[in-house]
C-alpha cells in the first residue's frame, strides 16, 4: 500500500496524466469550432448547403404529401387542407357574431322610446301597402 501512495501523501493515480491531456485537447477544439461557426463563411457555407437540401427535397415532399393525402382520403380522414378551411369558417362565424354582439350592445344603449320611434313609420309603410 505505500508503494500505492505518491511522495505527497496523496493515492497515485495513473489516468490523471491522460485525463488532463484529454481536457485539453477537448477545451482546444471547442475554441477551434467556436471560432469556426461563428464566422460569415461559415454561415455562408451552411446556407448553401440547407438551400440545396431544400431545393433536392422538395420533390420527394410534395409527392409523400400527395400520398398522404390520398391514404387519408381512403381512410375517410380529414387533411390538412380540411383543418384549414374549417378554421376559416369557424373565424368567419366568429366575427360575424363579434358583429352581432357589437350591434345588440349598441341597441341596449339607445333610449327605450328610439327602436319604437324607427320601427312606426316601416310598420306604416307595410300597412299601407297592405291596402
Amino acid at each position: 500500500m505505500a508503494d500505492e501512495r505518491a511522495t505527497n501523501g496523496r493515492d497515485f493515480d495513473p489516468t490523471s496524466a491522460f485525463r488532463e491531456v484529454r481536457d485539453n485537447y477537448l477545451d482546444a477544439w471547442a475554441k477551434t469550432m467556436v471560432d469556426a461557426v461563428n464566422s460569415e463563411a461559415y454561415a455562408k457555407a451552411s446556407g448553401a448547403v440547407l438551400d440545396t437540401y431544400l431545393s433536392v427535397s422538395s420533390p420527394f415532399r410534395e409527392a409523400l404529401e400527395a400520398t398522404m393525402l390520398q391514404a387519408l382520403q381512403q381512410l375517410s380522414m380529414p387533411s390538412r387542407a380540411d383543418f384549414v378551411s374549417l378554421a376559416e369558417r369557424l373565424t368567419n362565424v366568429e366575427m360575424k357574431l363579434d358583429d352581432i354582439d357589437a350591434k345588440m350592445d349598441q341597441l341596449l344603449k339607445q333610449p327605450a322610446s328610439a327602436p319604437a320611434r324607427k320601427a312606426a313609420p316601416a310598420a306604416r309603410k307595410r300597412r299601407k301597402g297592405a291596402k
